[in-house]
């Protein structure tokens, strides 16, 4: 985990969960690559997404977390990039199953429909649970 760069974005609809997550990225030691927005402006979220499977497609950032009002639009957005397995989560188990059964290299959130310390628990379980392969795999070379 140390150094390890985390690319974070959302539109105005996720703009405060974004900040508060952003911190917490930082205190778990990640540093932070924010790639907007960065206000409560209104902004259109497929703007953020490609922001971010952009940064991800390089290889030089792994992985990452997006968030707009209700997670359903820009997790859209972003899984239109082969490279990108994004996960709209809403607890600590979906999670930890888009990690483990996905392999899902981007976590999405709702920031108006999921409370932030069930966001914060899904960030932490993302960001610490691995792949486990297997029969997994062979559905997610499907996908790429």
């Amino acid at each position: 985990m140390a150094n390890e760069v985390i690319a974070i974005a959302s539109d105005h609809g996720g703009y405060d969960y974004k900040e508060i997550l952003k911190s917490e990225l930082k205190k778990m030691g990640f540093e932070v690559n924010d790639l907007g927005c960065h206000d409560e402006s209104s902004v259109d979220y497929p703007d953020y997404a490609h922001a971010l499977a952009g940064a991800l497609k390089s290889g030089d950032i792994k992985r990452g977390v997006l968030v707009c009002g209700s997670g359903i639009g820009i997790s859209i957005a972003a899984n239109r990039h082969a490279h990108i397995r994004a996960a709209l989560v809403h607890d600590a188990l979906t999670a930890r199953l888009c990690r483990e059964h996905n392999d899902a290299n981007v976590l999405v959130l709702g920031g108006r429909t999921t409370g932030i310390e069930v966001a914060k628990d899904c960030l932490n379980v993302f960001l610490n649970t691995g792949f486990e392969g297997g029969r997994h795999q062979n559905r997610i070379n499907k996908m790429s």
